[in-house]
């Protein structure tokens, strides 16, 4: 491939992966949000978990709806309407008077959330060639590990009184009495970024070819890669093609069943490691700890820029080392950070340094592989027919299981304390080790096709491990 061409990939995969920014963003920008609404509004335990949580309702309602969304109409119409739907949530959420106008915003917000969490690595693997497709789908998590930190930062900027000169009653308002508003409504300048660059962008080839528009997907994959017609692959055709005529059934056919299997642990197993408890609860977590609200935002910073550093490990060594190896590592890491973060604040060790060492440790393990490579396998290992829709369940899976974990883990916290929160979780990171190793095949360097042929040609043993 030219430079030319690699380039132009490289750009449509920055334009997709601003929902992965908008994903991040939103997820942790609560982390400041909550303990000033929670202050105002004297919300309980499990109203403060359904404030966290509200958005992780509609991004289930979101993530139902994508895969058919996604499978009927492209790949490109859904994350247009997820653009508009991010830019709504964050105008809504800085300008609702009552809560309960914020929380029904902050819903809507997470339609678009769950929309984009599915459909942005889906068209990434699809637009992105065999050899390169791990890195380039890991972008999305590198841009959702970006809008992390980025919400941290303007968190900190408004709770110093950055916005504080104005002087319009509205802005003011915003940005000054209930500077929470401000932090929600950051949101919206991502949002009509990724508005505009969709536009930019072109439809997945793979799909325009599976509606039997095969000329018009071959010219997207010529411009994208370089080849003609003539050149591209009969064999990926015709798979894309003949898989035109598959159903849901597929996806339960004997040969798929571990493939299903491992779409449905990797995310739930992801969102029972721990981190959300950290982007969501951080600030609480470190409070608990005796560090101020200022302190522990700063505190929250260092682990965003942590978290983005080490997810470039991923982009780098996804492709060479492959899939397999980076989970195993990463959560064999995260489960001993864990616990010794726990053994910490069991210690009452939290005013050492050896608490932000711990963390950044289970961070920089999960960033460089539990967190990405959820994303990447999921979009790799279903049939090409059905992969909105397969995709689909599995991101379900990971909201379902982030939605619990936003309204338990102030319960834990009040229950258990903060050392039996992270042993909960560090417990989880230690079943995925082992699930992992048992089941989890190798899919580097493999184009989607083959890696739906070699599915379907054991149905006992997938030929990964060959």
């Amino acid at each position: 491939m030219s430079k030319q061409k690699k380039t132009s990939v490289l750009l449509i995969t920055l334009v997709a992966s601003l929902g992965g920014f908008l994903f991040g963003f939103d997820m942790a920008v609560i982390s400041g949000v909550l303990p000033l609404v929670q202050k105002q509004f004297a919300l309980s335990a499990s109203q403060e978990g359904w404030f966290v949580s509200s958005a992780l309702v509609g991004c289930i309602i979101g993530v139902a709806l994508s895969g058919e969304l996604s499978d009927r109409f492209g790949r490109k119409k859904p994350l247009i309407l997820t653009a508009v739907l991010f830019v709504a949530s964050a105008m809504g959420c800085a300008l609702m008077p009552n809560l309960s106008g914020v929380i029904a915003f902050r819903v809507l917000g997470g339609i678009g959330i769950g929309i984009a969490s599915n459909v942005v690595p889906l068209y990434i693997s699809e637009i992105a060639p065999a050899n390169i497709r791990g890195r380039l789908v890991t972008y999305y998590q590198f841009a959702l590990t970006l809008g992390i930190l980025v919400a941290y930062l303007s968190n900190a900027a408004l709770l110093n009184g950055v916005s504080t000169q104005h002087t319009v009653t509205t802005v003011s308002s915003i940005f000054n009495q209930e500077v929470w508003r401000g932090m929600l409504g950051m949101g919206v300048l991502p949002a009509v970024l990724f508005l505009f660059g969709l536009l930019l962008i072109p439809e997945s080839p793979r799909w325009l070819i599976q509606k039997g528009r095969t000329a018009e997907g071959a010219l997207i994959i010529s411009s994208i890669t370089g080849q003609t017609l003539p050149e591209i692959q009969q064999e990926q055709l015709k798979t894309e093609n003949n898989s035109a005529k598959s159903s849901y059934k597929e996806l339960f056919a004997p040969a798929m069943r571990k493939a299903l299997l491992i779409g449905i642990l990797l995310p739930l197993f992801s969102q029972f490691s721990g981190i959300n408890a950290i982007i969501y609860y951080g600030p609480r977590i470190l409070g608990n700890a005796g560090i101020s609200l200022s302190n522990s935002l700063i505190s929250q910073i260092i682990f965003g820029l942590a978290n983005m550093i080490f997810t470039l490990f991923a982009i780098w060594k996804v492709d060479s080392w492959g899939r397999r190896p980076l989970y195993l590592y990463g959560t064999a890491g995260a489960a001993i950070s864990l616990i010794l973060t726990g053994i910490c604040f069991y210690f009452n060790a939290t005013s050492s340094i050896w608490l932000l060492v711990c963390v950044l440790a289970f961070l920089a393990c999960f960033a460089c592989s539990i967190g990405p490579l959820k994303f990447v396998v999921a979009s790799e290992i279903f049939p090409g027919a059905i992969r909105g829709r397969a995709l689909a369940i599995s991101i379900m899976v990971m909201w379902v299981a982030d939605t619990i974990v936003g309204q338990i883990t102030p319960v834990l916290l009040n229950q258990i304390g903060s050392a039996g929160t992270f042993w909960f979780f560090a417990f989880f990171c230690v079943v995925a080790f082992i699930v992992v190793y048992k089941l989890l095949p190798e899919t580097k360097g493999k184009s989607l096709e083959q890696i739906e042929s070699d599915w379907k040609e054991d149905t006992d043993k997938p030929v990964f491990f060959h």
